[in-house]
């Protein structure tokens, strides 16, 4: 328990993709915490192994392309985003899809 204390958000994120790689929640996280602290190759590799495991996960869309976009990658951006409408739409979420929609229009 101790040794845990000691480790940081993001190595305990880590540890627990390790353990359970296809855990949509915890790449996720860690994906997040690399945008946090502005590790963003970390976090394009994680949000795309993530994206590759759980092509359903919304949130992971919006995140990745507003990171894609503060980077000055439009191109990039325009494409996670039309993945990301699209898994919206088949998932029926339609907060997300209005979202990306409006983040699409500002490419």
């Amino acid at each position: 328990m101790m040794a845990d204390q000691k480790k940081t958000r993001r190595e305990l994120l880590e540890a627990f993709v390790a353990q359970k790689p296809d855990d949509a929640f915890s790449r996720y996280g860690l994906a997040m915490e690399c945008v946090n602290t502005g590790d963003t190759t970390a976090a394009e590799s994680n949000f795309r192994e993530l994206l590759q495991r759980n092509a359903d996960y919304v949130p992971a869309y919006v995140m990745f392309a507003q990171m894609l976009m503060k980077e000055s990658r439009p191109g990039d951006a325009r494409e996670i985003l039309q993945q990301g409408i699209s898994a919206a739409s088949k998932a029926g979420n339609g907060y997300a899809l209005s979202e990306m929609e409006a983040l699409l229009s500002e490419l």
